[in-house]
């Protein structure tokens, strides 16, 4: 018996559909809703850098949407922290590709916070379904006359056969000179699967803090609290060698999240430990940099850049975690 004679359009078990907003500041913005037929659900945000605004398995949230929810790019603020105004969070929000982390000025460039891509709607967004995967294609352009010129090709394949989204981008120098590059994937897990209940496991070789804040919890940067009423974000700093990983697991729901990446291609991982009473998130964040300022890279010396022509391709895999079984077996 074919599978397909069961139902009467593909859409019944998986498949994507297009949806637009409508009212508030997230009016009219394109959302691409994507499910496997296996209980892997996600929201792609064509409007801002087909980042992937939810992501849920078999009907339980995984990520943090903050408290602006959708809002589209022509109210992006770019000036210093104005990217908060419109930080919706969600899954994913893309940071760079000039510029991620601080606000600054650097050779003469007034930077903004997190920099702009993730407030760039994308073009020839396209879509494929096969019988064994899901594919999203996206360009991405920030790029303008006098200054930078980068293009990200973003491209989202997601497995039918199992829980499992690969994220590929290939960001390409298609100027004439010398480039800052600078990407930060800023992945928030959000309740229910982030609570006092969930373990986190990071197997890194070594952690920073980032700050002195930071470095009041360093021996319990693994610790989740429930929502406090005042928290001071702390933020961790992880090395890898070459393979790097980072997974939550919550026990009540039986349900967790593990991302591996190429830790020479994406040799900084960022744990953003925000912990407040509505502001509850934890960001779990591979880039080529530090969210310290396009302008510190550059005194340290670790700014990257591409020449012109020049490519680099970073790959990030996502796993559901189903049981405890799966979560015994990531923690090897």
């Amino acid at each position: 018996m074919k599978k397909d004679w069961y139902y009467g359009h593909p859409s019944q078990v998986s498949g994507v559909e297009e949806h637009r907003l409508t009212g508030g500041k997230g009016d009219g913005m394109r959302l691409l809703q994507v499910r496997n037929g296996l209980g892997l659900e996600f929201t792609v945000s064509a409007d801002r850098c087909a980042d992937l605004a939810r992501l849920s398995f078999k009907g339980d949230n995984y990520g943090y949407f903050s408290p602006c929810g959708y809002v589209a790019p022509q109210y992006y603020d770019e000036k210093g922290e104005g990217f908060l105004k419109s930080f919706t969070a969600g899954f994913l929000t893309t940071c760079g590709l000039t510029a991620a982390g601080n606000a600054c000025q650097d050779a003469g460039e007034d930077v903004p916070l997190h920099g702009k891509i993730g407030n760039t709607p994308a073009e020839r967004v396209s879509y494929l379904e096969e019988e064994e995967q899901i594919t999203l294609w996206a360009r991405v352009s920030e790029a303008a006359i006098f200054t930078h010129k980068l293009v990200l090709d973003r491209t989202l394949r997601c497995s039918k056969t199992e829980n499992k989204l690969v994220l590929t981008d290939k960001v390409t120098n298609v100027g004439g000179a010398a480039s800052p590059s600078m990407m930060l994937y800023h992945f928030n897990m959000g309740y229910p699967l982030l609570c006092e209940r969930s373990e986190l496991y990071i197997p890194s070789t070594k952690v920073l803090p980032r700050n002195e804040r930071a470095a009041e919890g360093l021996e319990r940067w693994a610790e989740i609290l429930p929502p406090q009423p005042v928290f001071e974000e702390q933020c961790y700093y992880h090395q890898f060698n070459k393979a790097g990983t980072a997974a939550i697991y919550n026990p009540e729901l039986g349900k967790g999240l593990a991302m591996t990446f190429d830790a020479e291609a994406l040799p900084y991982f960022v744990q953003w430990k925000m912990l407040g009473a509505k502001d509850y998130v934890m960001g779990l964040e591979p880039g080529n940099c530090l969210p310290d300022g396009r302008d510190a890279m550059r005194r340290e010396g670790t700014l990257a850049f591409l020449e012109p022509g020049e490519e680099k391709v970073f790959e990030i895999t996502l796993e559901i975690i189903d049981g405890p079984e799966q979560w015994a077996a990531r923690k090897g």
